[in-house]
């Protein structure tokens, strides 16, 4: 038989990993004003350690037998040390390594660079990093831990902060998490009860487990050690809303509003919304933000449970706990079980009437929504028309969108679609837009030249995603959205009527001599109905991509096989299209129109494929046209 390997006892030093001790660094002396969130991050560590053996026990009841999950506060004045013990999950030797000797998580990076010397406010961001346990130093000039996991050796873990830590077998026989501070002269404050009960009530109150502080031989429970979402709505104020919203999400700003509603009946669950103020760094992230929280029977199942809310509705943070779902219930269970599809629809109906109340009653406010997750939620037109999805619902989506304008009185995108529709005029019949990348470029646009002549508003969309948009959101209010930079707008000659027939004749010639020179570049060349003073502009054929939209896919790597060539529109009126109509030599012609098909480029937004033969042919026309004197004229 072979021996039993002796447990190691001896102990091991090992350097922290170099991120780590930057955020070790930064946490114990950049925070030290705000010394007393330690104790908020090391009971919320506890808390999930009892959460995540609650979890386990789902498949294992025996994990977690008759105990009474709790987290229990020691001071010890004549040794100087506070002790933070739990009976959660425990760790295992390599989880301690993991957890506590490196930082694998790669919001690290991330939390290094958007700490802002704010004090307050970086010491909300720890936690919603994940990096809260490293709080004890501020207070602690050495931090030990015992820990066990319930099939495996104790593990003793101890640092100073400063550059390693020291871990070995240890000493325990119950299962849980001691995490022992030996205070600073200067932190002893932190072992009086009074100060201890205080901080309980002020960061931990919201707790489902009991927060016990042993002194002596009494125990005494500090919290209401209740689930904060069960309590009656009644007894909570807007105070206690935000607390438990700062420990929930580790956001250092306030949440701009919620919903807590309890349903009962057929479906029997509790819910609790916020909509955040402020962005996490993640929203945009592939794998990044979204979700809420998930609990069955006040059970934590998951975290980012983003199966109850769509992806465009991932700024929404929160939880739902169900009595109708099953305790083991997956991800795979819950994009599939009726249950679960029924709360989604009743999230995405309070999260709506929560965006149309804040629209409503507090319009800067959604203004500085919008500014924040406006792009997000406008994934919400696209995903919901692709995947057709309940018309209401797409509606009142397209309801809270906010656009820039040619009528717009600043530079906020406060335009709605119900604004524009209202504003049109008796006889127009689509809903005009242009896309670009700046708003700048937008309104500096050629295409908007004859919109103006005729007062017709134009809608400027410089976000990325709403090429995507406008080509899912075909209509409005029964009116049709059409792009002012494809030939389909008719907006009347600016030619008066019966000269129009004798200057499309007039420069029929040159119509053709321009489609010859610049085959491949442009489908065809037609006489402008849109232009007043710039000579040329590049748009889509009716059925065509945008110019914009074929650069994004681009840049992305990607092709289009519907892409059609532009169509190059010139201005009659214009001395330039007057020049090139007469210009009877072929390599002069040649140079004029590539000019004007590249400045109608630029104009765009667009990239040369040639800058140096078109700055060649530029400062040829420009010398062409000085006096003989070789000075430019001026007045």
């Amino acid at each position: 038989m072979a021996k039993a390997k002796p447990v190691e006892t001896q102990a091991e030093t090992k350097e922290f990993q170099a991120e780590t001790r930057q955020v070790l660094r930064l946490v114990i002396h950049s925070l030290y004003a705000h010394r007393e969130i330690f104790l908020r991050e090391l009971i919320s560590n506890a808390s999930d350690a009892c959460e995540k053996l609650r979890f386990e026990a789902l498949a294992r009841p025996d994990l977690l037998g008759s105990d009474t999950l709790s987290i229990t506060l020691i001071p010890d004045k004549a040794a100087g040390t506070l002790c933070i013990r739990d009976n959660g999950i425990g760790m295992s030797r390599a989880e301690v390594i993991d957890n506590l000797g490196t930082i694998a998580r790669s919001g690290t990076k991330k939390f290094l660079e958007t700490l802002s010397g704010d004090a307050a406010k970086d010491a909300q961001l720890i936690g919603q990093f994940g990096v809260g346990f490293y709080s004890a130093f501020i207070v602690a000039d050495r931090v030990t831990v015992l820990t066990k996991r319930t099939d495996d050796e104790p593990v003793h873990w101890e640092s100073d902060g400063e550059g390693s830590y020291e871990i070995k077998a240890g000493q325990k026989s119950e299962r849980g998490t001691e995490v022992t501070l030996h205070l600073r002269d200067e932190d002893k404050e932190f072992l009086e009860e009074s100060r201890l009960r205080s901080l309980v009530r002020k960061y931990s109150d919201h707790l489902g487990l009991p927060i016990i502080l042993k002194a002596g031989d009494k125990d005494d429970t500090l919290n209401q050690a209740k689930a904060f979402w069960t309590r009656p709505k009644s007894e909570l104020k807007d105070e206690d809303y935000q607390a438990f919203y700062h420990h929930l999400t580790h956001d250092p700003d306030d949440a701009r509003m919620w919903a807590h509603n309890k349903v009962e009946g057929n479906i029997e669950y509790t819910s609790l919304l916020y909509l955040p103020k402020s962005a996490p760094f993640d929203l945009f992230e592939r794998d990044g933000g979204g979700g809420i929280k998930l609990y069955v029977k006040r059970v934590f199942i998951m975290d980012k449970a983003a199966e109850l809310l769509p992806s465009w509705l991932r700024f929404m943070r929160g939880l739902v706990d169900s009595s109708d779902l099953p305790l083991n219930v997956s991800r795979e269970l819950l994009q599939s079980d009726r249950t679960a599809g029924k709360i989604k629809a009743a999230l995405v109906k309070r999260t709506l009437d929560l965006l149309e109340d804040l629209a409503a009653s507090k319009p800067v406010e959604y203004a500085e929504f919008w500014k924040t997750f406006g792009a997000v939620l406008k994934e919400g037109v696209i995903k919901d028309m692709s995947q057709k999805a309940d018309a209401s619902q797409s509606e009142r989506v397209a309801k809270l969108l906010r656009f820039h304008s040619t009528q717009s009185a600043d530079e906020a995108a406060s335009v709605t679609l119900a604004d524009y529709v209202g504003r049109m005029q008796a006889d127009q019949k689509s809903i005009y837009y242009l896309t670009a990348d700046t708003l700048a470029g937008a309104r500096n646009s050629p295409h908007l030249e004859g919109f103006r002549a005729k007062g017709i508003e134009v809608l400027l969309l410089v976000d990325r995603i709403d090429e995507w948009v406008v080509g899912h959101l075909h209509e409005f209010d029964g009116k049709t959205l059409a792009s002012a930079a494809s030939v389909a707008p008719d907006l009347g000659s600016p030619i008066e009527t019966p000269e129009k027939a004798a200057t499309e004749s007039a420069y029929k010639g040159t119509l053709e001599r321009l489609g010859k020179v610049l085959t491949g570049k442009i489908n065809s060349a037609r006489v402008s109905t849109r232009l007043t003073d710039s000579p040329a502009c590049l748009v889509a054929g009716e059925y065509g991509m945008s110019l914009r939209m074929g650069r994004i896919l681009k840049q992305a790597g990607q092709s289009n096989p519907f892409a059609t060539l532009p169509v190059l529109e010139v201005n009659p009126k214009h001395v330039l299209i007057e020049r090139l109509r007469d210009s009877a030599e072929e390599a002069a012609f040649a140079d004029l129109a590539s000019v004007l098909y590249d400045q109608a480029l630029l104009a765009e937004g667009g990239e040369l494929e040639d800058p140096a033969t078109f700055v060649r042919r530029v400062n040829a026309l420009i010398v062409a046209g000085l006096p003989a004197s070789g000075k430019i004229l001026v007045g």
